[in-house]
């Protein structure tokens, strides 16, 4: 069997709701790389003419360069059997425009910058939505309360518009830190149109999105993704968001609470 690290695809849950747009291409695949193929051959046989990449072993690497500069210029996406790896394949299978874009400006921050103990402002926000980003397409009233932190109503009194919202995960480690999923998972979500309601419009839409000026401040929210309604079945009791050490107020309102 491939290595797959400490947590082995078959303990992926395939009918967890944050899974649900990846499992009808996921699961086939994960049973393949599960059976001892490698995982770059598995996603590599999904890849269609519409890819811009392509997947290769981790080998492909050259030592000392970086990640993101090698699939730049290469067009190679250096893959190991890992869960990471692994979901990392599925976004670029699903949002194939808005990982080349990512990829594109960090190629570009590289050039200017070049490798850093500390990653510049832009180049630190695309990696936090590459690994724990989320889109999230909802009524104005939650994107209200989420930005305001206010957990009670955007869960509670709110819920019920939750129907209406639909929340789509991009980060590839937090898809692997859900396989073992604990209470405080936040994603970093950014507000998508209401209008797009397929995973090709949402990539288009966030391929053309994602632009340096705009990305280097961090346009994202915390959201704690276990919170959703239906996504864990713990928070149908309103006390699962009285923990305060997950669902946190303001830094303004901590610090008032200090004085």
């Amino acid at each position: 069997m491939a290595t797959v690290g400490v947590t082995p695809l078959s303990a992926i849950d395939w009918g967890a709701p944050w899974l649900e747009p990846w499992r009808v291409l996921g699961e086939p695949l994960a049973q393949r790389a599960a059976a001892a193929e490698p995982f770059h051959a598995v996603l590599q046989s999904a890849a269609g003419a519409y890819l811009p990449v392509g997947f290769a072993p981790q080998s492909e690497l050259p030592a000392g360069t970086a990640y993101e500069q090698h699939i730049w210029d290469t067009g190679r996406v250096p893959t190991r059997d890992n869960l990471h790896d692994f979901f990392n394949g599925l976004v670029w299978l699903h949002f194939p425009q808005s990982k080349r874009r990512l990829n594109q400006l960090q190629a570009q921050a590289l050039a200017v910058d070049g490798v850093q103990a500390v990653r510049g402002p832009l180049r630190d926000a695309l990696t936090v939505f590459d690994e724990n980003g989320a889109l999230l397409s909802a009524p104005q009233p939650l994107w209200d309360a989420l930005r305001a932190r206010d957990w009670q109503r955007l869960f509670v009194p709110l819920r019920p518009l939750w129907a209406q919202a639909r929340l789509v995960l991009f980060g590839h480690a937090l898809m692997e830190k859900l396989v073992c999923p604990r209470k405080p998972m936040v994603a970093h979500v950014l507000q998508a149109p209401d209008a797009i309601n397929t995973i090709a419009k949402w990539d288009e839409w966030l391929s053309t999105a994602m632009q340096a000026d705009a990305w280097a401040d961090k346009p994202f929210v915390p959201l704690p993704v276990l919170g959703v309604p239906g996504w864990w079945q713990a928070n149908a009791d309103p006390r699962f968001y009285d923990d305060a050490q997950v669902f946190r107020p303001p830094r303004a309102s901590r610090a008032d609470a200090g004085r």
